[in-house]
Parts: structure tokens; C-alpha cells; sequence
């Protein structure tokens, strides 16, 4: 229940007169607090998001990772979502729409980020699965976004971006049965860390993580929990793997890999940056397997039952595995 200290911040930071009503939209993984939409009277805004964290002693993971170092992953991750939405938000425009952050503080053991409901601002619509119109939107959001933050260094956030990044996730790499992907995990890792043209990485870039117009002409992102620095190919390799089905990532995958190298080109031009295009293009299209495969080593140690373990991820990965072995 959100207590009356934070109610003052929402109040304060929207010029409501008050917290009219509160609604849950969802609890967050692990039981370390709730999202809240909260309506307002008495300000230009009907209502604002609430991301209301606690940070307590015992977790309750659903696949049982309890662990002291998975606890410690959780709470960075949090200070690094509050440092990510109050330093640096303001940097995405409408290409890589995010939500307005309004206030992002903590007192004690909890903590609140307020922010602008996305449903209010022309987004209401949430989808599973895509359809290649729908996978192009947020691609291009990505591209936008990559484009935006291309070679800068991620200060206040993770330095190496995504949620399944083999440093922060050595208790799923001990589950790994032995084989030859457990075994060349570290390489792929170093491979991803050391390529040559990096931005910031959304870090949890699932379709789940988007809003969508109801036309399906805009999209915004979400969830900045592991937002940080890396090769744009992990944002892209798992948001695909996120809302297409096996036989969809066969067909499309060069038309829309082809898609997203186009937009990332028009937005570094469009701003400017200094880069190489076609060298960054070359690099991150043999980044593309990797990141995948890469994943899917952390799906085999932490639900090797995982639906999105298929055929496609499994010749994905034997097609890199073998490429490593002839280095």
C-alpha cells in the first residue's frame, strides 16, 4: 500500500490537489513492490504510474533463484532504473519514445518512481506477439535508440546492459548441464563485450516491455531495469525471439534485420554521429548469432524447458559454436 509520504511526492511533483484513487497493474518479479496507476484532482494530468519498490530482506522468486547474489542483481538493478529515468530519459525523443519521469526518489528501504501514464499519453494497447508490421515499429524504436546513445559510456547505469549478462548470472551458468555451450559461455561473453561499436542497450527489450498506439503507428518503451552498455544485438536478438514464432524468425529474420540496419543508418545520420556505418553494420550482423546464442545459454541454465528453446535457437547456436571451435 503506498504510503502517505509518497502520496505528498505524487501530489507535489503533478500540482494535484490530491490522490484521488489507486489501481495495480502489476506486481513486480520477485515481490520487490507493485506498479500503480494513480488518478489525481486538481492537476493537468488525470493520472501518473507509480513504480513503488521495496526492498526487503527475503524474495520470493517464482523458479526459486533466491539467492544473496540474485537479491543484490535485483536492488542494482532498481538504483540503476532510478538513475537511468532521472538522468538520462530526457535524452529519447518521439523515435524512441519513454515515459516522462516526474519524480524518482527513495527513503529507507523503499523507493518511487513516478512517471507519465503511457496509456493517458496515446498508448494503451499491449501485445504478446507481432506481426511483421508490429516487429518493424519496435525495431525502428530501437534503432532510434541505439542511434541516440551509440559510444557513450553508460555512467549510472549497468556496464554491461541486458538481465541474463554471464557476470550477474553465475548461479544459472553452475545449473548448465556440461557441453560444449556451457563450455564456450565465457568466449561468447568476451566476444560481445569486446566488439568494437557500442551504445546503450535497453537491457529487457521483450515485446511485453512496449505500448502501443492503438493504430499501430507508435510505439514507447518501458522497464529500464538493465538498461546499460553493449552491442545493440542483444536488444534485437531477444526482442525477436520475444514475439515471433519459430517459423516467422526463419522468414523474416534478414528482411527485418535488414529493416533495423536501415533505420539505425537514417538515425545516426540524422544525428550526426560520427561513425562508420558500414563497419558498424558488418561487426553487428556477426554479433546477431552471437547475442542469440548467448540467451539461449542462459535459458539452459535457468529454464532449460523454456518454449523459446527451439529448433531455430538450437541450429542458431550450433552454427556459432562451430564457427568458435575453427578460431
Amino acid at each position: 500500500m503506498l504510503n502517505n509520504h509518497f502520496k505528498d511526492i505524487v501530489t507535489n511533483v503533478t500540482n494535484a490537489n490530491a490522490v484521488t484513487t489507486t489501481e495495480t497493474i502489476q506486481s513486480l518479479w520477485s515481490g520487490y513492490g507493485e506498479i500503480v496507476r494513480v488518478g489525481l484532482s486538481g492537476s493537468q494530468l488525470t493520472s501518473v504510474v507509480l513504480k513503488y519498490i521495496v526492498f526487503q530482506t527475503e524474495s520470493h522468486h517464482p523458479r526459486g533463484w533466491n539467492t544473496d547474489f540474485s537479491h543484490k542483481r535485483k536492488i542494482k538493478s532498481y538504483d540503476v532504473e532510478m538513475h537511468w529515468y532521472r538522468d538520462w530519459s530526457k535524452q529519447c525523443g518521439d523515435d524512441c519514445r519513454v515515459a516522462n519521469c516526474y519524480a524518482a526518489t527513495d527513503i529507507d528501504d523503499e523507493c518511487v518512481i513516478v512517471l507519465e501514464d503511457l496509456d493517458a499519453a496515446g498508448f494503451p494497447d499491449r501485445y504478446s506477439s507481432l506481426d511483421k508490421v508490429g516487429a518493424k515499429l519496435c525495431l525502428a524504436w530501437l534503432a532510434n535508440f541505439h542511434a541516440q546513445f551509440m559510444n557513450t559510456k553508460p555512467k549510472g547505469l549497468w556496464d554491461n546492459g541486458s538481465y541474463w549478462h554471464l557476470e550477474t548470472r553465475p548461479d544459472e551458468l553452475v545449473a548448465m548441464e556440461e557441453g560444449p555451450l556451457r563450455q564456450a559461455a565465457t568466449q561468447i561473453d568476451q566476444i560481445l563485450n569486446s566488439c568494437q561499436y557500442k551504445t546503450l542497450v535497453h537491457g529487457d527489450a521483450k515485446v511485453a516491455n512496449f505500448c502501443f498506439s492503438t493504430d499501430l503507428k507508435k510505439v514507447a518503451a518501458v522497464d529500464f531495469q538493465y538498461v546499460g552498455g553493449g552491442c545493440g544485438m542483444r536488444d534485437v536478438a531477444y526482442f525477436l525471439g520475444s514475439c515471433l514464432e519459430e517459423q516467422q524468425c526463419e522468414l523474416w529474420q534478414d528482411e527485418l534485420l535488414e529493416y533495423y540496419f536501415l533505420k539505425l543508418t537514417e538515425a545516426l545520420k540524422k544525428a550526426a554521429k560520427p561513425v562508420d556505418f558500414q563497419a558498424l553494420e558488418n561487426e553487428w550482423r556477426e554479433m546477431f548469432p552471437i547475442a542469440w546464442t548467448d540467451f539461449y545459454r542462459f535459458l539452459l541454465g535457468w529454464m532449460p524447458t523454456h518454449y523459446k528453446i527451439n529448433t531455430y535457437t538450437e541450429r542458431m547456436a550450433e552454427k556459432v559454436l562451430k564457427r568458435l571451435s575453427d578460431i
